[in-house]
């Protein structure tokens, strides 16, 4: 695909690679705790220097520390997981002098240099998104055979019929393999197969029901009796939205609870390490993130997802999109460390609207 720029590895034949030393190594005494001096990964691609050879850090993310497993290999561990033993690597300089090479530039594109100063080079409501939608389509017709493609969602992205459709051609079409969402998500998305209401609202008109406010309790109450959402779907015949595509086509879908949740809805992870885990399960193969009008599940993705990821011995970038309405949103999403990112303003029904078409064309 023409927009997936070919990474360029360090020269590790460079004199100061050559003559750097080898990282320092201490081990976890106390479990939990990092040894004084830890190193701590980023999103970027790092290299550290174990035995005279620089070794890539395959999988990463933010926040965490590097361990040497027993294999040799380098993994990035939470905080929580280091158990007394662990090799842990120290350092705080990150550009060879330590054995720690952090390589932010792999996939800088070589073209011509640009004016420094450019209007309208930020991304705002006054943006023109046109090369973004396209840019997205390939790069879902791409990642659909060859990819790994996360779709965060909140529950704006089921509240309408139309939404819904565009959803469910998304799924089925194969451009998602894996969905992140919330309590609501799931729960409205049921509402809206169960009874044709989100939050008590009809999907098709908008008109409020009577007694509407206890249709996603219903919802929730629906799932629960019944055990699971694939078995309310099968009990109740259930067709049509995110969730139904999702089980119909084996999408798997991880929900992660919040303080607020009514319910929740059985399924739900309200244990937030056992949440994380499972997001990063699949954080770690993403090749392609799409984050639609959910602040804090986009953002906690945005944290878990490194800029790259490596498939069949290539290191390929990851590419994150983010669309909200709201430009406060997308802008905190940069300011919380998720820099690689593409950020669109726009209601979600009219992105949903015009990236399925583009999608349609072919």
């Amino acid at each position: 695909m023409k927009n997936i720029p070919k990474y360029n590895a360090p020269d590790f034949s460079q004199e100061k690679f050559v003559n750097s030393p080898d990282a320092i190594i201490d081990k976890v005494t106390m479990k939990g705790v990092a040894p004084d001096h830890f190193h701590a990964t980023s999103m970027y691609p790092e290299y550290f220097k174990i035995d005279g050879q620089w070794k890539l850090l395959e999988k990463t993310r933010m926040d965490c520390v590097p361990v040497i497993s027993a294999d040799g290999t380098i993994e990035a561990m939470e905080f929580r997981k280091l158990n007394v033993g662990d090799d842990v690597i120290l350092g705080r300089s990150d550009d060879g002098t330590e054995g720690i090479y952090l390589h932010h530039t792999g996939f800088l594109l070589e073209e011509g240099a640009i004016d420094a100063f450019a209007f309208r080079s930020g991304r705002s409501r006054e943006t023109s998104f046109q090369r973004d939608y396209q840019n997205l389509a390939e790069l879902l017709r791409h990642d659909k055979e060859d990819g790994y493609i996360v779709w965060v969602l909140g529950p704006a992205a089921v509240f309408s019929k139309d939404c819904r459709d565009a959803i469910e051609y998304i799924i089925e079409s194969g451009y998602a393999h894996v969905v992140f969402g919330g309590n609501a998500v799931v729960t409205h998305d049921l509402e809206g197969s169960l009874l044709n209401t989100a939050l008590g609202q009809d999907i098709e008109t908008g008109e409020n029901k009577h007694n509407g406010h206890y249709n996603h309790l219903d919802a929730i109450n629906m799932v629960n009796k019944a055990g699971s959402v694939p078995d309310a779907i099968a009990e109740r015949g259930l067709k049509g939205g995110l969730i139904c595509s999702c089980v119909k086509n084996n999408v798997p879908f991880v929900m992660a609870g919040s303080l607020r949740d009514d319910g929740p809805m059985r399924g739900v992870i309200d244990d937030m390490s056992e949440a994380q885990d499972a997001m990063r399960a699949h954080t770690k193969k993403a090749t392609t993130v799409v984050c639609l009008a959910s602040q804090l599940h986009t953002i906690a993705t945005g944290n878990l997802t490194a800029s790259y990821v490596v498939r069949d011995g290539e290191v390929r970038p990851v590419f994150i999109y983010a669309v909200d309405i709201s430009e406060f949103v997308l802008n905190k999403l940069r300011d919380r460390g998720t820099l690689e990112v593409t950020t669109i303003v726009s209601n979600i029904q009219d992105f949903l609207f015009k990236l399925t078409n583009i999608l349609k064309q072919g």
